[in-house]
């Protein structure tokens, strides 16, 4: 841990405020030997932070979920245990809106209203929507003030409660499997394959921008993706290099590649 890295990993004024903010809190709590966390992070600040600090003993990433995308960062002192993160003072509460089924609302309806309500988005993690209700995470200090004041997303109203974090439900991901064979795990050979590109365009999203790690913007095309990583494209989705298998008797890789629906 490194905090003369923040100027090296961030890529805006941005990213160095956010990192200054989370390396105050985990470093203090380590030092301190205390509790601590941080708000919800998306997947690329999440991945800076760990670039920022490595991976200590004692330091979760957490959102309510295990498939939490929006995770916070959990320091938990040796005297905790990690079921901590799940127990009635965890840092991350469910909160469940219930409202007639007939109003189809969606992640943006109740994303907005959370926005309009004065909520800043690193208060929120993700928000699971289904038939007739959401369940979505937010950290326990808006807890109570949502309870009181936030009732309605649009014109639809709805009863908001607080449940244990083993009661949410959380939609299955739409995904297509597809399998297949590669030369190499190159970034432009699997963004190819996943997206049933060819080489030549999946290599032109690279060198244009749109390609993304794990949340990272990446411009080269000859990075290695390992097992596990999701790539973003940009206008077209994401998938994930769900896993790395043998090679083929050619010589070739063999994978399995989720692509989100």
């Amino acid at each position: 841990m490194d905090r003369n890295n923040i100027d090296k990993i961030a890529q805006t004024g941005e990213d160095r405020m956010l990192l200054a903010k989370v390396w105050d809190k985990v470093s203090a709590g380590i030092r301190r030997n205390i509790p601590a966390h941080t708000g919800f992070l998306s997947p690329r600040e999440l991945e800076m932070a760990r670039l920022l600090l490595g991976e200590p003993e004692g330091l979760y990433r957490f959102g309510g979920y295990p498939e939490a995308e929006r995770r916070m960062l959990v320091y938990l002192p040796e005297y905790l245990e990690e079921n901590a993160l799940i127990e009635e003072d965890s840092p991350v509460v469910c909160l469940r809106a219930v409202y007639y089924e007939g109003d189809a609302l969606s992640h943006r309806d109740f994303l907005g209203a959370l926005m309009g309500a004065g909520i800043t988005r690193e208060c929120v993690g993700d928000i699971c929507v289904g038939k007739g209700s959401c369940d979505f995470f937010v950290t326990e200090e808006i807890a109570s003030y949502l309870l009181q004041s936030f009732d309605s997303a649009g014109r639809t109203r709805f009863r908001l409660s607080r449940i244990p974090l083993k009661d949410a439900q959380i939609p299955e991901p739409e995904v297509k499997i597809i399998k297949d064979t590669l030369a190499s795990l190159r970034l432009d050979a699997v963004i190819s394959a996943g997206f049933r590109v060819g080489r030549s365009a999946a290599a032109e999203y690279v060198n244009a921008g749109r390609a993304s790690i794990n949340g990272l913007p990446c411009t080269k095309c000859d990075k290695a993706a390992i097992q596990g990583d999701k790539i973003s494209i940009r206008g077209l989705g994401k998938i994930r290099l769900a896993q790395v298998n043998g090679q083929t008797k050619k010589g070739r890789i063999s994978v399995i590649i989720e692509r989100y629906v």
